[in-house]
C-alpha cells in the first residue's frame, strides 16, 4: 500500500469520526475532545506513513541481501540485482566493486598457493597433482620418466653474493631449463613435460612421453650441460652444475610419489660422484639406499644402548721403539650384525649429523681412558679424529675442553686429529681455536695427508705438529721407484713446515727401513701393534716398555 492511499484513508477517517462525534455528542466539552483524539488519530497515521519504508526500496534490500547469501555457496561473480541497481545505484556499484576486489585477491592466493614466487613455476603441491593426472593418462605401454635437478655449489652464491642474487640465479636457471623442456615438447608432437620448482635449489621435471631410457638419458645429458654454461650475474661470471637423478615409467615406479622417491636416489648418487652429471636409477641403488637407511637408525640406537667402544693402537718412535702414544680408533658391536667396519658406518653417521654426536661420546671415552692410563702411571699422549661436523657446532671446542678438564686430564696428553680436506677448508675462527688449544699444550696433526687438496700456503700457517700420511701413499714404496718419490718430496715439504710425519699401516721391514731413511718420525701399523681395548693395551705397553728398558740394559753392558 502507497503512502498516498495511506494518508487519504487516515484523512476519511478522522472526517467520519469527527462527523459521528458531532451528531451524537451534544455536550460542547465532549465535541472538542472528540475532535482532539480525530485529529491526533490523523496526525498519527500521517507520521507512520511518512517514515513507513518506499516498498521499492524494501524490495531492493530485500534483494540484496538474498544476493550477499548467496556468497555462501561461492557466488562471487552475479552482478548486483536489477531492482538494486534501479533503486540504490551507489550501492549497487559499491556491491560489484566489493566483489571484483573478492575475486582477484582468491584468484592471487590461489596462485601463490600453485606457484613459486620466484621463479614462477609450479610448486611442489601444484606438480604433484598435474603430474598424478599426467601419469594416468598414460598409456600401459608408453615410457614417461622423472627427473630430479639439484643444483651443484648453489650455496656458495647464496652465501658469497646474498639471497637476493641467489633468487635471480634460480629465475635464471629455470628459463634455461623451460628452454630445454619446450624443445622436448615441441619434438614430441606436443606431449608436455612438466616443470616446477620443488624448495630451494631443487627442481623437478616429468616427461610424460619418451622414447626409451637411452633418449631421456640425452634429455638429462643437455639439462646438465645447459646448467653447467656459466651465468653471467650483475658482473660476475657463476659457474654452477646440476646433479640428475632420472627414474622411468613403469621400471622404476607407476606412481608419482614412488617416481619421486626413486629419482631423488638416484641424484644423491649423481651428487656423491662429484655432481654435473646424471644418473639413472637401478634396483642397486634403491638397495645401497635402503640399507644407508637401515644404518643411520641403528647408529642412533647404538649411542642409546652403549654398543661402541674405543680400541687404542700404539704409535712407535722409528728410532727408538719407544711407545709414543696411541690413537684411539672407534668400534661399534652390531646387535645382529656383530662388529661392523668402520668404513661401513662412518660416513653415513658423517653425512646424517649423527657423527657430532657419537663424536662428543669418543671425546668423553677418550678422556675417561686417559684418566685410567695417568692412575696407571706413564701416560702418553693419545690421539683422537675431529668431524666437520663437530666444529659446526659453536660450542664444540669449550665443551671438549670441559671434558678433558673433568677427568683431570692435561691437553698435553691430547692429539687433535682433522683430515686433510677439513684443515684446508677450516674458517680462519676455527683456526683460532685449534691455536688456541694447541697454545694450551694440544697436538695438532692433519690426518690421511695425500688424499685431498692441500693450500700450501694455509699448511705454513696454520698450527700443525704432525701429518700422517694416507697408507695409499706407502702401501707400494718397496716395489715402485715413483712411490719412494713422492713419499720422499711429501716428507721433505711436511719437515719444512716445521712438522712431524706419521705413517700409518705399515706392514713390513721393508717399508719400516725405507721409512726411516726418508726421515719418518713415527710409525703405527699392525706389524707394530694391533688395535686393543683399553686395559689389553695398557698391558701390552708395560710389557713393551719393560722389553725395551731390558734392551737398552744389555747394550750398555
Amino acid at each position: 500500500m502507497s503512502n498516498a492511499i495511506l494518508s487519504g484513508l487516515a484523512g476519511i477517517a478522522s472526517f467520519i469520526f469527527s462527523l459521528g462525534a458531532f451528531l451524537y455528542l451534544t455536550e460542547f466539552n465532549e465535541q472538542v475532545l472528540a475532535s482532539i483524539v480525530a485529529g491526533a488519530f490523523c496526525l498519527l497515521v500521517s507520521y507512520i506513513a511518512s517514515e513507513r519504508p518506499n516498498s521499492e526500496s524494501a524490495r531492493a534490500m530485500n534483494a540484496l541481501g538474498d544476493r550477499l547469501l548467496a556468497v555462501e555457496d561461492g557466488d562471487f561473480t552475479t552482478p548486483a540485482p536489477a531492482i538494486v541497481q534501479r533503486a540504490m545505484p551507489d550501492v549497487a556499484k559499491a556491491v560489484d566493486h566489493l566483489f571484483a576486489e573478492v575475486r582477484a585477491s582468491i584468484e592471487n592466493a590461489q596462485a601463490l598457493g600453485m606457484y613459486d614466487p620466484v621463479t614462477s613455476l609450479p610448486n611442489r603441491l601444484h606438480f604433484r597433482a598435474e603430474a598424478d593426472r599426467a601419469l594416468g593418462m598414460v598409456a600401459n605401454d608408453q615410457p614417461a620418466a622423472m627427473l630430479f635437478v639439484d643444483l651443484d655449489r648453489f650455496k656458495a652464491v647464496n652465501d658469497g653474493l646474498g639471497h637476493a642474487r641467489g633468487d635471480q640465479l634460480l629465475t635464471m636457471v629455470a628459463n634455461r631449463l623451460r628452454v630445454v623442456v619446450t624443445a622436448e615438447m615441441d619434438g614430441e608432437n606436443g606431449a608436455r613435460p612438466l616443470l616446477a620448482r620443488l624448495a630451494g635449489d631443487e627442481f623437478t621435471i616429468f616427461f610424460p612421453k619418451i622414447r626409451d631410457r637411452e633418449h631421456i638419458g640425452r634429455i638429462a645429458r643437455r639439462i646438465a650441460l645447459a646448467i653447467s654454461e656459466p651465468f653471467e650475474l650483475h658482473g660476475h661470471s657463476i659457474d654452477i652444475g646440476a646433479s640428475i637423478g632420472v627414474a622411468v615409467v613403469p621400471d622404476d615406479g607407476t606412481t608419482i610419489e614412488k617416481l619421486m622417491r626413486a629419482a631423488d636416489i638416484a641424484m644423491y648418487r649423481a651428487k656423491a660422484l662429484g655432481g654435473s652429471q646424471h644418473v639413472m636409477f637401478t634396483p642397486e641403488l634403491l638397495a645401497e639406499h635402503e640399507a644407508k637407511l637401515a644404518t643411520e637408525h641403528a647408529l642412533t640406537a647404538a649411542l642409546e644402548r652403549d654398543e661402541f667402544s674405543i680400541e687404542l693402537q700404539p704409535q712407535l718412535d722409528l728410532v727408538t721403539g719407544d711407545v709414543t702414544g696411541a690413537e684411539a680408533l672407534l668400534r661399534w658391536t652390531h646387535p645382529t650384525d656383530g662388529p661392523r667396519r668402520p668404513d661401513s658406518f662412518i660416513k653415513v653417521a658423517e653425512k646424517s649429523g649423527l657423527i657430532a654426536e657419537i663424536g662428543d661420546w669418543v671425546i668423553e671415552e677418550c678422556a675417561a681412558i686417559m684418566e685410567r692410563w695417568q692412575e696407571r702411571g706413564n701416560a702418553r699422549r693419545m690421539a683422537f679424529n675431529i668431524s666437520p661436523r663437530q666444529l659446526d657446532r659453536p660450542d664444540f671446542f669449550n665443551r671438549m675442553r670441559a671434558a678433558f678438564a673433568a677427568h683431570d686430564v692435561p691437553l698435553s696428553l691430547v692429539e687433535l686429529e682433522f683430515t686433510e680436506t677439513t684443515a684446508m677448508q677450516a674458517s680462519e675462527h676455527h683456526i683460532d681455536e685449534i691455536r688456541a688449544l694447541r697454545d694450551a699444550g694440544a697436538t695438532v696433526a692433519i690426518d690421511d695427508f695425500g688424499t685431498g687438496y692441500s693450500n700450501i700456503a694455509r699448511l705454513r700457517t696454520m698450527p700443525l705438529d704432525r701429518v700422517k700420511l694416507d697408507p695409499t701413499l706407502i702401501h707400494d714404496i718397496e716395489s715402485s721407484e715413483t712411490a719412494r718419490e713422492v713419499v720422499q718430496a711429501v716428507i721433505t715439504l711436511v719437515h719444512s713446515v716445521g712438522a712431524e710425519v706419521v705413517a700409518e699401516a705399515v706392514d713390513s721391514e721393508e717399508q719400516t727401513d725405507i721409512l726411516r731413511a726418508m726421515g719418518c718420525h713415527t710409525v703405527q701399523g699392525y706389524m707394530f701393534g694391533r688395535p686393543m681395548p683399553r686395559d689389553r693395551f695398557f698391558d701390552w705397553v708395560g710389557e713393551r716398555d719393560e722389553a725395551n728398558k731390558k734392551d737398552r740394559g744389555r747394550s750398555v753392558a
